[in-house]
């Protein structure tokens, strides 16, 4: 039976997330929205439309939102030559692979984004298949991302393991009935991740690599 091991990637395999904080801070204070950078934070890993309305709530003037989405866009386009892998992902991806994982990425990015995301981890040879929020009719925390990568990877929900860093991954792979690993290195404590329902908590990649044989990856 296919084994699948699904990956979030900005805060989970890329260290971007404070970069994803930057360039939508500034997003917000070019259309005169003075919001603080943890509000930003703690809504990062939600398609963008979802951001927006967790950070300046229903009452705001949604006919802005797409301006505030384009100008996150160009704002974080200027990293998309230096995005920094996290310690040990790539060597993960190609771990789980070579173990006999079929590794699929679940993330909301696409495109040149996308592109230069690979680029950073540098495992393309372990990666079988992206699943894009753009494939998808909801983003996470709706379970949709998570099973559209378990029916490219051909594998049962109960055959999977979801590892991501923020609360919205970790609830969009208990809905998909997945088991959920989560990582630090996004920002988030451990305790709302496992509150969100992730079984395992590991630092970043490297600290996973180096537990597999105890994880839900073993």
């Amino acid at each position: 039976m296919t084994r699948a091991a699904v990956f979030d990637v900005d805060g989970t395999l890329a260290d971007t997330n404070h970069l994803h904080v930057t360039a939508w801070w500034e997003a917000f204070r070019q259309a005169g929205h003075q919001v603080p950078m943890h509000a930003v934070h703690r809504a990062v890993g939600l398609p963008s439309a979802d951001l927006v309305a967790h950070v300046l709530g229903e009452d705001r003037d949604a006919s802005r939102d797409a301006e505030l989405s384009a100008a996150h866009k160009t704002l974080y386009g200027q990293y998309f030559d230096r995005l920094p892998a996290l310690p040990g992902a790539g060597r993960l991806l190609e771990r789980l692979h070579d173990d006999g994982w079929t590794v699929v990425l679940a993330t909301s990015a696409g495109g040149a984004e996308l592109g230069a995301l690979r680029r950073a981890i540098d495992a393309d040879r372990a990666i079988s298949a992206t699943a894009s929020a753009d494939d998808v009719d909801e983003g996470k925390p709706a379970p949709e991302p998570v099973e559209h990568a378990l029916e490219l990877a051909g594998a049962p929900a109960g055959s999977a393991v979801f590892v991501g860093d923020t609360v919205w991954d970790m609830r969009a792979g208990t809905r998909a009935g997945v088991r959920c690993v989560g990582l630090l290195c996004g920002g988030i404590p451990r305790a709302d991740l496992t509150e969100a329902g992730a079984v395992a908590v590991y630092d970043d990649p490297a600290h996973l690599l180096a537990s597999l044989a105890d994880s839900p990856l073993a």
